[in-house]
């Protein structure tokens, strides 16, 4: 969609994605997929992780489906998609907004 905010990220799942159904039937899946950035220091000759990224993802309908059967806790993941900021209110009365992703494409890297 024109103006949305796309990125691609290349990482591992934190967990076994959490497949569930909406009132309609529409199937979706939820996962984080954690990605850690690498750069190569030459004065010590040797890699260095940067500061890992949590992102929490969505996908949904068939591919909600496809991804709870196939991909597993630890899987080596490419994903696309789009940042979705959403507000919520915690238990406490506290109000929150998380960035998540609402993914377009996945598949195995």
């Amino acid at each position: 969609m024109a103006g949305d905010t796309t990125i691609t990220i290349i990482g591992n799942l934190t967990g076994d994605p959490e497949l569930r159904f909406t009132p309609s039937g529409a199937a979706v899946a939820n996962f984080t997929v954690a990605s850690t950035p690498r750069t190569f220091d030459r004065q010590s000759n040797e890699w260095k992780d940067g500061e890992t990224l949590f992102m929490r993802c969505s996908v949904w309908r068939d591919a909600a489906e496809n991804v709870a059967e196939s991909l597993l806790r630890g899987s080596r993941v490419i994903v696309s998609g789009r940042l979705k900021s959403r507000s919520y209110e915690t238990k406490e009365g506290e109000k929150r907004t998380v960035i998540e992703m609402e993914v377009d494409e996945i598949g195995p890297s």
